[in-house]
């Protein structure tokens, strides 16, 4: 099958009726008996979940399932800067003149990833890191840091595919798809946390009730099913770890960077 195909097939399945039919059956008491399955095919290890398998009413149940106490040991550090999901790193570095370079052999701009909010040249020479969740990661989002939410924006969009193969050969869809986005000020500046909807589902739910207040670590939202997070940071504010690169995995909890603060900050 041709690359042009490829696309034409997942331009077709990113429609949003698609999403809907697929999450119907996943949150139907029918899927039930796919979730022993669907661990087993994706080597999802179950003993960390927060109740056994049979006590999930569905698929879906299953998938934004949340963690037994302890199994993710947020950094204690207080400048810690830390990883709001389970992940592999698609790609991370300096944000040059608003541009997010070579994520997948393609740029992509402040400008369309945060749908044009006057708050994008806060991040303008800042960092990012570019954070895929697979089928068998878990899908609840935290929070990355202490801080205050500011502003949230939910960005309508596609559902195309966010593994590699749609970050590769589909035409920047961290700026195309739906979107749900974050922006907590913390003591030394503001991040910004991008959840990026993906094909079959694309749901994004914020916790109810939402919080205003964050602690590092808190629960903040989940996908229900696969996605990838854009982590943003502002220039100056975070000295990123320098041993973590593109490829590499991360756990929810897992420091990123450290947060710089200035003087006055700490005063």
């Amino acid at each position: 099958m041709d690359r042009w195909l490829l696309r034409a097939m997942t331009e077709l399945s990113s429609r949003k009726f698609v999403s809907r039919l697929t999450g119907r059956f996943a949150k139907s008491s029918l899927s039930r008996r796919w979730i022993a399955r669907f661990a087993a095919m994706y080597r999802i290890p179950v003993e960390e979940a927060e109740k056994q398998l049979e006590a999930y009413g569905s698929l879906n149940e299953f998938f934004t399932r949340r963690l037994a106490p302890g199994r993710r040991p947020i950094d204690p550090s207080a400048d810690a800067l830390v990883s709001p999901v389970d992940a592999k790193i698609t790609a991370c570095g300096p944000i040059r003149d608003g541009l997010l370079l070579q994520v997948k052999g393609q740029d992509y701009t402040l400008k369309e990833l945060l749908n044009g909010s006057p708050r994008a040249g806060q991040y303008r020479n800042g960092y990012y890191w570019v954070l895929y969740l697979s089928p068998t990661d878990y899908h609840r989002i935290h929070s990355p840091c202490d801080g205050t939410v500011v502003e949230t924006e939910h960005v309508p969009g596609r559902v195309y595919p966010v593994n590699e193969f749609g970050l590769t050969k589909m035409r920047r869809v961290l700026s195309r798809n739906e979107r749900l986005v974050t922006y907590i000020r913390h003591e030394g500046g503001e991040v910004a946390v991008v959840k990026v909807g993906a094909l079959n589902v694309s749901s994004i739910q914020y916790v109810d009730p939402m919080p205003k207040l964050l602690a590092r670590g808190q629960e903040l939202a989940y996908f229900e099913f696969g996605s990838t997070v854009v982590l943003l940071a502002e220039e100056d504010t975070c000295a990123p770890r320098t041993d973590l690169n593109t490829g590499d995995s991360v756990k929810m909890g897992q420091r990123l960077g450290a947060l710089i603060r200035t003087a006055e900050d700490r005063n």
